[in-house]
């Protein structure tokens, strides 16, 4: 497993990146938060220290689950009642306060990873909406049978709202599968692309601005 490990003690860091390597995963050690919202999507699962030097982890944990369902395992020496209970409810898998024996590091990380696997359904590879058909793999779009010729960025934008087609996706999220940031400013690129893609398709009802969030693609 690709685990991102986001803690800047060192003496932590080597220790669990040593015996992460010894149970087969590699890992990624970074010290700053905003490296985990640059590297998460080449991870299977985080390991977030809260005290981290430029972003508290809590903010990079609210952060992160506006565009990533990425396992979290909160390792922090922050026990207190209160930060346990805010990290669980901005989404982290589980929390564990240091020090932790590794062994249980180790089966919380395997329990998670479980319990993760269990809730992830197939992924459509081809996906229908109305009567435009979006083949994931073959990167081919069809409305009423007529293939529409798209720029690479713009069907990247599409499969990102395709593959959760009839759900809400938030702007950062899209941001962060396309160019790899949710908060780098190319916002105003996005918006282009979303003009051009309701041009080219045709059909402009089916793909919404949801103001002040995001955007939706079919009903």
């Amino acid at each position: 497993m690709r685990i991102l490990l986001a803690e800047d003690d060192d003496g932590v860091a080597g220790a669990l990146v040593e015996v992460l390597y010894d149970h087969g995963h590699t890992t990624r050690r970074v010290t700053r938060g905003m490296d985990v919202l640059t590297y998460h999507r080449s991870s299977d699962l985080l390991l977030l220290d809260l005290g981290l030097p430029d972003v508290d982890g809590l903010d990079v944990l609210r952060r992160l689950r506006t565009v990533s369902d990425l396992s979290v395992v909160v390792l922090t020496a922050r026990g207190d009642e209160r930060s346990v209970v805010r990290g669980l409810r901005l989404g982290a898998d589980d929390y564990l306060v240091k020090p932790v024996r590794l062994t249980e590091l180790l089966a919380r990380i395997e329990a998670v990873t479980r319990r993760t696997a269990a809730q992830v359904p197939p992924a459509a590879r081809t996906v229908r909406v109305d009567d435009m058909e979006i083949d994931l793999d073959a990167r081919q779009v069809r409305v009423d049978g007529t293939e529409v010729e798209l720029t690479a960025k713009e069907f990247d934008v599409l499969a990102v709202l395709a593959r959760r087609a009839g759900t809400a996706v938030s702007r950062e999220q899209v941001l962060d599968e396309v160019w790899g940031d949710a908060y780098h400013a190319v916002s105003r690129s996005l918006d282009v692309h979303l003009t051009q893609l309701r041009a080219k398709l045709g059909r402009p009802e089916l793909l919404t601005t949801i103001r002040g969030f995001g955007f939706r693609l079919g009903d």
